[in-house]
């Protein structure tokens, strides 16, 4: 699909948002996006965070697109310098856990289910907590990589994230009773005052420096993942995104290359997207209980 992408591969990057991007959308409802599926049976499934939140891990933008918080560390920074190592290893170490914790939600059960009769042979995620596999869906791309995953940049050796936080804990014991506010991804809005004496973890099998197994900011996504999701897009009916605000390229393409295919679009976001305007139908509703009745209409009960 080489041919259809606007750039050879665009980084994970914020883009200035357009500020004629306004949802015109007629509202629609569920009965709308069930006839949706019937005409279009064969579902190309794009999801971002706003699927994770009701597993109580948060979104990364409020309901018109913009950035909660301060945006997210980029690639840059974290091989940049040891303290913006330090800051977030320090924060991970406090927010990891919750999402090691959170449970799939409705959303993921109903987009399990819809797999499982044969609407949505390959969903692809934007999100990194694995939650749609622990539902029971079974063709998965993940975009932006997984978090329970670390990789040393030096030797390439690959590390169980749930080993690296013992070891974080171990070496940092001074902030195994500091709470902090959760943020996306395992991330923790921490301002410790002694990130100078944190120790970053290391590579146990060469002393390398150690990266998550995500997709930074500023980072391209692997061309095998967007290669694999180009071709689940071609051979799709139409697109269906849920929860996912669409602000970053790496989600949004296959939004423009559905266009440019013909293939219709329907969102389920309760806030707007980039992608508004490309739009054939939009449910402004939650995503679970929105993709739990369709799955039940479409199951005939």
């Amino acid at each position: 699909m080489t041919d259809l992408q606007l750039t050879p591969n665009d980084p994970q990057i914020d883009p200035q948002i357009d500020p004629q991007i306004d949802p015109q959308t007629d509202p629609h409802t569920l009965d709308d996006l069930h006839r949706f599926v019937q005409r279009h049976p064969r579902l190309f499934v794009l999801t971002g965070a706003g699927i994770s939140t009701d597993s109580g891990i948060p979104g990364y933008r409020d309901d018109n697109g913009a950035w909660k918080r301060s945006p997210p560390i980029t690639l840059q920074e974290f091989l940049g310098t040891l303290a913006m190592r330090q800051r977030y290893w320090a924060r991970s170490m406090v927010g990891w856990p919750l999402v090691a914790r959170a449970q799939p939600n409705a959303a993921h059960v109903a987009l399990a289910r819809l797999e499982a009769a044969g609407h949505v042979p390959t969903l692809v995620t934007q999100n990194v907590d694995g939650l749609h596999q622990r539902a029971g869906s079974r063709e998965v791309i993940e975009l932006h990589g997984g978090i329970d995953g670390v990789s040393c940049l030096d030797c390439g050796m690959q590390h169980a994230r749930a080993t690296i936080q013992q070891t974080l804990e171990a070496d940092n014991p001074a902030l195994l009773d500091v709470t902090a506010e959760a943020a996306a991804d395992g991330d923790a809005h921490l301002e410790w005052h002694d990130l100078g004496g944190f120790r970053v973890p290391a590579c146990s099998n060469c002393g390398g420096l150690l990266k998550p197994s995500v997709v930074f900011f500023g980072e391209n996504v692997p061309k095998t993942r967007v290669d694999a999701a180009s071709h689940a897009l071609e051979a799709a009916d139409a697109v269906l995104v849920a929860g996912s605000s669409l602000m970053v390229y790496s989600g949004y393409r296959f939004c423009v290359w559905a266009q440019r295919m013909g293939k219709p679009i329907a969102a389920i976001n309760l806030g707007r997207t980039r992608a508004d305007p490309l739009l054939s139908l939009k449910v402004a509703a939650p995503c679970g209980e929105t993709l739990s009745a369709l799955a039940g209409l479409l199951a005939g009960h």
